[in-house]
């Protein structure tokens, strides 16, 4: 079980990751797509806003009769006021919807496995037997990096006390969503700024210099010309993320990094969706003028056609 966690963990860092590695620490709320936001590029990004990043893909397989008959069941759902039209609240309120959904459709998948007794909570024992139990008798003798399994218990236990705010040793699914997602938690941010600095900080004097920031990045190969961006963001370094030039990040120069102010993507997406299907600029979607637009509609994210794909199924 042990293994299957780090592979899962692996899974997650590749998905929360999937973007250019000098930006790879910042963390933002569910991402709307991994794709770049370039409609001249193509229009993947909202595709998968609008849909959903897996039920993209289903919609992606559906002939044009489909694809007309499932989006007009996904309009009638954004127009929760009935009068025909999609207003940008409804609209934005959907997207963030399907933000919502992927974080929830992971809590559950890994609630299954954690709560053995089936009470609907996670104890702190449950969680650690399960993911460590067949190690613990020998306390990790037979793993060959010892230490790094044992350092994985340590920030397990610590973010599970974290994510744990009455401090009874046991997880709601709500604190459990807070120990798996916790850039999702205002309450969590120390959390995520710790784990980060431990991550990089090398040296173990709790600040993350120059080399370590870039070198968390980026490892030289022999004979390789060092990439542009390593000189940008050896640029940011100075000018933006030491805020107070002493040389080192410290936690709060961190947290500035890592968990920026955030920007709702949600609604931004709402906005340019209307802005380049509203055909007669009265601020407002119709079916028509989506279906006008099938294609741009197609490889955006409101558009969760997969969720939706067989009869009487309704879980939106």
């Amino acid at each position: 079980m042990l293994m299957k966690t780090v592979v899962f963990v692996c899974m997650l860092a590749t998905v929360a990751y999937a973007v250019p590695a000098q930006e790879k620490r910042i963390h933002h709320h569910a991402d709307l797509s991994d794709h770049a936001h370039n409609d001249a590029e193509g229009f993947q990004y909202d595709h998968e806003a609008f849909l959903g990043k897996e039920e993209a893909k289903t919609f992606d397989q559906l002939t044009p009769e489909e694809s007309k008959e499932k989006l007009a069941k996904i309009v009638d759902r954004i127009d929760t006021d009935k009068d025909g039209y999609v207003s940008h609240a409804e609209l934005h309120y959907w997207i963030k919807h399907r933000q919502r959904r992927y974080i929830e459709e992971n809590v559950n998948k890994n609630w299954k496995d954690y709560d053995k007794n089936q009470d609907d909570k996670i104890g702190w024992e449950e969680y650690k037997n399960t993911t460590y139990g067949y190690y613990l008798g020998e306390e990790f003798d037979d793993v060959e990096d010892k230490a790094t399994y044992q350092s994985m218990l340590t920030r397990d236990e610590r973010r599970f006390k974290n994510a744990d705010q009455d401090g009874d040793g046991i997880a709601t699914r709500e604190e459990f969503t807070a120990f798996l997602h916790p850039e999702e938690f205002e309450y969590m941010k120390d959390v995520v700024v710790q784990e980060t600095v431990e991550d990089i900080d090398k040296d173990g004097d709790g600040k993350i210099n120059l080399n370590e920031y870039i070198g968390d990045m980026y490892t030289p190969e022999s004979g390789e010309s060092e990439p542009d961006w390593v000189q940008t963001e050896k640029k940011h370094f100075s000018e933006f993320r030491d805020t107070n030039k002493d040389g080192y990040l410290d936690a709060a120069e961190v947290a500035d990094w890592i968990l920026p102010g955030e920007v709702d993507h949600a609604d931004n997406e709402a906005k340019h969706l209307i802005h380049e299907t509203d055909t007669d600029k009265d601020g407002f979607l119709t079916l028509s003028e989506m279906l006008e637009n099938l294609e741009f509609i197609k490889t955006s994210t409101i558009t969760d056609f997969g969720a939706m794909s067989f009869e009487g199924h309704d879980e939106l």
